[in-house]
């Protein structure tokens, strides 16, 4: 089967590699304030998956190891190994992607993330369910029943806004159904405490869709982990308090990649 063409955002010309993994209903647009301000001080490279907005649909289904092995064929591409930053569904391709090629992956950033909807039966019937209800609506209608709930309840009408643009302009069918099965069928706690990768566990304070338990319970089980609530965000912490959430990963890449004090660019 022949690999599905991956978009890429690419930001950055200088120091190891940042691989940025977005969530279900997402694409590479979640990762503009990363691109922006983190790429002053690391390559960073941001995907859209396969079969979401500008990448192209797989030939046939993919399951979770598809879509880390697709993410691990991104960082063959560009080096050894990269820093893998993943948010929600993107933070459990990293988990099975640290867990199935360790020699790719230097250290995880784990946004607002769990073990996979396969830890509970009714998690997993409703991710499935989602398949159907985009082909009933389509991605607009999709997207404006689920994306206001990605944010916390006090965010601005324009994140809000952007965040249902975003998801309405990159989910549609086979790719998203892919993905929720992905979901659906991961249950990854006898794996995480296998990976050896130094971690950064982040969750927002006001997550209504895993929530913090999920992601303490990631943090938990890691070998090497660190974990971080951000303050008056909700599940898209990254989007929503960027400037917080960009000086915990550039202190967690301080520390596992030696990246300087200063931004490359203003020495």
């Amino acid at each position: 089967m022949t690999a599905p063409a991956i978009h890429v955002e690419e930001a950055g010309s200088e120091g190891p590699l940042l691989l940025c993994l977005h969530g279900i209903g997402s694409s590479s647009a979640a990762f503009a304030p990363q691109l922006a301000e983190l790429s002053a001080y690391v390559r960073v490279v941001a995907w859209d998956a396969p079969g979401y907005a500008k990448s192209s649909d797989p030939e046939g289904p993919l399951d979770l190891d598809g879509f880390a092995d697709t993410a691990a064929h991104l960082i063959r591409e560009r080096g050894a190994s990269a820093h893998v930053l993943g948010v929600s569904w993107g933070g459990v391709i990293a988990l099975r992607l640290a867990a199935r090629h360790p020699g790719l992956v230097d250290s995880l950033i784990v946004a607002d993330s769990s073990a996979g909807s396969g830890t509970d039966p009714a998690k997993a019937d409703a991710m499935r369910q989602r398949a159907a209800e985009l082909a009933e609506h389509g991605p607009r209608e999709f997207a404006e029943r689920r994306g206001p709930r990605l944010v916390s309840p006090d965010a601005p009408p324009q994140l809000v806004r952007r965040v249902v643009d975003t998801m309405a302009a990159s989910v549609r069918l086979p790719g998203y159904a892919y993905a929720a099965e992905s979901m659906a069928g991961a249950d990854l706690r006898p794996e995480i405490p296998r990976i050896s990768a130094p971690a950064l566990v982040l969750c927002g304070e006001k997550d209504r869709v895993t929530g913090v338990e999920a992601s303490q319970a990631i943090a938990g089980a890691l070998h090497k982990a660190a974990y971080v609530i951000v303050k008056d965000a909700g599940h898209l912490a990254n989007q929503e308090q960027p400037g917080a959430f960009n000086a915990w990963v550039l202190s967690h890449l301080r520390i596992t990649a030696h990246i300087p004090e200063q931004s490359l660019s203003n020495p």
